[in-house]
């Protein structure tokens, strides 16, 4: 992309990253994927980045989790968002269908181009085990509906009949369940008992309420 003359040379570099990954993922990078990526010295290296871009107005804040804009693509949006209609789940009783009607709490109007793959319902977040990855107690995530995901994405998963929120690994014919806060150890799935675990959904996105 042309160089913005008001970037320092690796503001810019930063910039060009993030521009490449959401044009092929339509979704802003994490912290974490923006150090690794351009080898920066920490998160923290990437959050200053970040900031200065969103100060100089080459990025712009949106509520939801990995809530980045470029601020070119909001100066040439002038079309209504869609809204689609998502259920939010709450507690969920054992053994049945996490889109059980019983579950489900109310419904929330959402854009549905905020998330890819598209959100097909909401989960609220208890706890703090997802901390580091921006997912708070009290948030709403968006989950898309899946069977399967990749080692690394972070899932819903039901483990003996109780649903949970984690990141998915595995290594070596080991099935783990990690979550993203060092209070917390991670969660080995004994897959000789298949029938206690699934996966429910896959993580696209949060949404924090005020």
């Amino acid at each position: 992309m042309p160089r913005d003359p008001t970037l320092t040379a690796n503001q810019q570099h930063v910039l060009d990253y993030i521009t490449e990954y959401m044009t092929e993922h339509a979704s802003a990078p994490s912290l974490r994927e923006i150090a690794d990526a351009l080898q920066l010295r920490s998160h923290s290296s990437a959050q200053d980045y970040v900031e200065a871009l969103v100060r100089k107005g080459a990025l712009e804040r949106l509520p939801q989790h990995r809530g980045l804009r470029l601020a070119h693509a909001s100066r040439t949006e002038t079309r209504r968002p869609a809204l689609r209609e998502l259920p939010l789940v709450g507690r969920v009783a054992a053994g049945s269908p996490i889109l059980s009607d019983a579950h489900i709490e109310t419904h929330y109007a959402v854009d549905a181009a905020l998330f890819r793959p598209r959100a097909d319902f909401l989960l609220r977040v208890v706890g703090l085990s997802m901390r580091d990855a921006g997912i708070l107690d009290g948030d709403l995530i968006a989950v898309h509906r899946t069977q399967d995901a990749d080692s690394g994405r972070i899932v819903v998963a039901r483990l003996d009949d109780e649903i949970t929120v984690k990141r998915l690994q595995r290594e070596r014919g080991r099935l783990l369940l990690l979550s993203e806060n060092p209070d917390f150890a991670p969660i080995e799935v004994d897959t000789r008992r298949a029938s206690t675990f699934a996966i429910e959904g896959l993580y696209v996105g949060v949404i924090r309420q005020g």
